[in-house]
């Protein structure tokens, strides 16, 4: 490494044609660096370097060490800021807990921002719809409604505040009456959903002039996901409780019609949390810039 370091120092001379200016760039002193010339010679047993009072210049065979060694020093320098652009580039895993709605609705479209632009950086998203602990269970993020986030956790708005809606097919409608109040719904099959966090039916939180309703109905049906609760409304099977942006395209078409609007209030949006004691990849600081600009 001697060797290594006290030819570094020689071709900064030889480039420089100055012990002061090369002193200068390699942060040492000019006497200090004058000694490390001296014992290189000295241990190869040639004069790299012509001194006077006036210029320093390679001798012949300094000029020949010279030519070898600058490309070389080139090569190095050029991997090292390769090495360095590694360090900088975001790669690794993000792994995320949420419940299927907001990785529908929030998480898919921005990944399909975020992805392209970053290849080295993995995703995982598990669907869970319990209050997963995410330090314990080794997660870098969570997303839940804003309400619903721990208190020692940072918390970022990832998306809009959310509108539910209560729907049915025409088919289903010319079986049923059309619910007037929430207690109709009680006489009507309900599509139901179950969620650990509840331990039982999820209530459909209904709500008009600060009047709060909550509502369990009966049913045939009860899933764990969106996808089956939609299919099975359109399929005339019964009437459901789902999230505004997932049915309005078929209420806009005709294959389902919307109840109980008024009655429908807004919950606040879902948020991107993370451990407030936790170092922050830059992989998940990308993303967390990403959905912020969706919330905002």
């Amino acid at each position: 490494m001697q060797n290594f370091n006290d030819l570094a120092a020689f071709a900064m001379v030889a480039r420089e044609r100055s012990f002061t200016r090369a002193a200068a760039k390699l942060g040492v002193s000019p006497s200090a660096l004058s000694q490390t010339v001296r014992n290189l010679e000295e241990r190869i047993g040639l004069r790299l370097l012509t001194r006077t009072t006036r210029s320093v210049a390679p001798t012949e065979a300094g000029g020949r060490l010279l030519r070898t060694l600058s490309p070389r020093f080139e090569e190095i320098e050029a991997e090292l800021a390769t090495l360095n652009e590694l360090r900088e580039k975001p790669a690794g895993t993000v792994r995320i807990t949420t419940g299927e709605h907001p990785a529908i609705s929030v998480l898919q479209p921005a990944l399909k921002r975020f992805l392209p632009d970053y290849p080295d950086v993995q995703v995982e998203i598990i669907i869970d719809y319990g209050l997963t602990d995410i330090v314990a269970e080794g997660y870098d993020a969570g997303v839940r409604m804003g309400e619903q986030v721990a208190k020692d956790m940072v918390a970022v708005r990832i998306g809009p505040d959310i509108r539910m809606a209560v729907v049915g097919s025409p088919k289903y409608f010319e079986r049923f009456p059309i619910p007037q109040t929430p207690q109709d719904l009680t006489t009507h099959k309900c599509i139901n959903m179950r969620l650990p966090t509840y331990g039982g039916l999820f209530p459909w939180g209904l709500e008009k002039d600060g009047r709060e309703v909550k509502v369990r109905g009966d049913g045939q049906l009860v899933f764990n996901n969106l996808g089956m609760r939609l299919s099975s409304a359109l399929d005339g099977l019964g009437v459901a409780y789902m999230p505004e942006d997932q049915v309005i395209p078929h209420i806009a078409e005709g294959r389902l019609i919307r109840v109980l609007e008024e009655w429908c209030p807004y919950f606040p949006g879902y948020h991107l949390y993370y451990p407030s004691r936790r170092h922050t990849s830059s992989a998940l600081s990308l993303l967390i810039d990403v959905l912020r600009q969706r919330g905002s």
